[in-house]
Order: C-alpha cells, then sequence, then structure tokens
C-alpha cells in the first residue's frame, strides 16, 4: 500500500502544514518545528479506537474533532502553547470519501487549535487514530498535576457533565428520548462529538495557577491524579459543580453522575491558590489541604471514570 498511501497522505492530509513556527512539514522523514526563545517543549500523545473511544459509525470529522481535542486538552492543562500535531491513521480501507470527511473536521481543528498538522502514517487495520500534539512553555513554567497545595481552591472550566449525557444519548441509553429538546440532544451530543480543547485559558493558568488536569476520565478520578500526585487531600462540593441547562433538565441524579465520573469532558481541574480572582468560566467547587484522597458529599450512583483496562 506504500505508493497510495503517500498519495493519500498528500492529498487529504498533507495540507494543513502552514505555521509560524514549522520549518518542514509533510514530505520528508521528519518535520522540523522551531522553539520559541527561552522556551521548552511539551508533547503529549492520545488515542481514540473505535467502538472504545467513540461509537462504531461514527461521522469521520467527528473522529478527527475527538481525536485532535484529547490530545490537545493536554497542551492545556500544562499551559502550553500550540506548535504542531502528527497523525498516525489505522484505517480498515483506504476509503476516500471517508478520509475527505475526516480531513474537514482534521481542517476545523488546525484552524481553531492553531495546530498544523507537520507529519503522520497511515496503515491498514481497525480504525484508530493516535495525535501527538507539541507546544511550548516558557523556560520552568509548564504546570504540573504536582503542584496543587493545602489551602489551593479546586476550581473547574466552563461546565461538566455534557458529554457523558450526550454519549448516553447517542447510545441510546437515556429513555424516553423523545421528552428532550431538539436542542438539548444536539448540544449534548455536540459535546460529545466536538469537545474543546481550553487553550484560551494557558495564559491565565500560567499567571495564576498552581497546578491543573484535564478531564478526560472523570472529574472524581482525575482530581484523585492531581492530589495524589501533590500528596494532598481534596473536597468536592457538588452544589458547586457548573452544570448546563441542557444537562439540568435530565434530572439532578443523572447530572450529578455524569458530573462527578462520566469522562470525555475535556475541561480542566484546576488548583488555584486563595485570593486570585476567578474569572468568567472557572467555577470554585472544592478545596485542597492536608491529607490524602478526595472525599464528595454525594457520591455516583455508578463510579464511571473511565479505566483501559478495568473489569
Amino acid at each position: 500500500m506504500a505508493g497510495r498511501e503517500f498519495e493519500l497522505i498528500y492529498r487529504h492530509l498533507g495540507i494543513f502544514g502552514a505555521g509560524p513556527q514549522v520549518r518542514l512539514g509533510v514530505g520528508d522523514d521528519g518535520a522540523v518545528v522551531a522553539l520559541p526563545p527561552n522556551s521548552e517543549l511539551v508533547v503529549s500523545s492520545d488515542s481514540v479506537v473505535e467502538g472504545t473511544h467513540f461509537p462504531d459509525l461514527t461521522l469521520p470529522e467527528y473522529v478527527a474533532t475527538r481525536a485532535v481535542a484529547a490530545a490537545a486538552s493536554d497542551l492545556a492543562a500544562m499551559a502550553a502553547d500550540p506548535l504542531a500535531m502528527t497523525l498516525a491513521l489505522t484505517l480498515p480501507e483506504p476509503d476516500e470519501l471517508w478520509l475527505h470527511s475526516f480531513s474537514q473536521g482534521l481542517e476545523r481543528c488546525v484552524q481553531s487549535l492553531s495546530l498544523p498538522l507537520v507529519g503522520g502514517d497511515l496503515t491498514r487495520g481497525p480504525l484508530a487514530v493516535t495525535v501527538t500534539v507539541m507546544g511550548s512553555v516558557p523556560t520552568g513554567s509548564a504546570l504540573k498535576r504536582s503542584g496543587a497545595k493545602p489551602g489551593d481552591r479546586l476550581c473547574v472550566t466552563h461546565t461538566l457533565g455534557d458529554a457523558a449525557a450526550g454519549l448516553a444519548l447517542i447510545m441510546g441509553k437515556l429513555q424516553p428520548t423523545n421528552d428532550i429538546p431538539f436542542e438539548d440532544e444536539e448540544f449534548l451530543e455536540g459535546r460529545f462529538y466536538q469537545p474543546t480543547a481550553r487553550l484560551e485559558w494557558v495564559t491565565w493558568l500560567r499567571e495564576h495557577a498552581h497546578s491543573a488536569i484535564d478531564i478526560s476520565d472523570g472529574l472524581l478520578v482525575d482530581v484523585e491524579h492531581m492530589a495524589d500526585a501533590s500528596g494532598c487531600a481534596c473536597t468536592i462540593d457538588s452544589s458547586a459543580l457548573p452544570l448546563s441547562p441542557a444537562l439540568t433538565r435530565l434530572g439532578r441524579e443523572l447530572c450529578l453522575d455524569w458530573a462527578l465520573a462520566g469522562g470525555d469532558d475535556y475541561e480542566l481541574a484546576v488548583a488555584v491558590p486563595p485570593g486570585v480572582m476567578l474569572p468568567p468560566g472557572l467555577s470554585h467547587v472544592g478545596e485542597f489541604y492536608e491529607g490524602s484522597g478526595v472525599q464528595c458529599d454525594v457520591s455516583p450512583t455508578k463510579r464511571m471514570g473511565y479505566d483501559h483496562f478495568g473489569a
């Protein structure tokens, strides 16, 4: 498939490589990306697999937006400015129509996230996408999971639980769907299919936050990762969780399950020191303190945080 592989890569994926720091993109053995002065490189990879991270027969453009947003969200959590990305795509067949739709979603990501595509690979096999993102931070300023301190406030960006509710709708697990307004269905499903990597928070985080993590596996699970890495305990107030109107109309118990343990939000959980004024879009939902573990005043009916190898 070698000749066809290069043809398909150039036709569908090789046109998104322009960027201010890109010196050499698709077409050589490797890409060349320049770092801004006095900065360090941040690199992260994320893979999505059909049937595991997105339902079978998901529109190709949504496969692209989910894959790129999942990877780019890690840059946001580390307060890194985007530089470029590479993409490894595995397809059952070299499907031109599928690749055309996929490239449309990819183009939107490249433009909205300022992440030029500088390299990639195309192979045959079960549908899977691996995106590697590169970003830069001023030397010594990358946020770490281990940076939270006792007394910090736990804050989250925007609203939680929407993506998990959207997936429940997509999979037909929420009944009766005919009682849910179409606008709510569209919003919630869109939050699953087209998550937003919160790169707009990068500058603020570098200036004000001690630590951050992206909420991919569920708020409880991901905050536990941050608290454990920081040697702290954390408490979460369920009444303070930011919930969208579309989510709250589904009922409080479901809302809290999804917001606390649903995963796939790709919002940010942030440790913010006391005294820092919180801008709009950042909600104070808990506290870090001395000790260990994460406590919440309510428990989800099912701990849904994602575990690739869990039972």
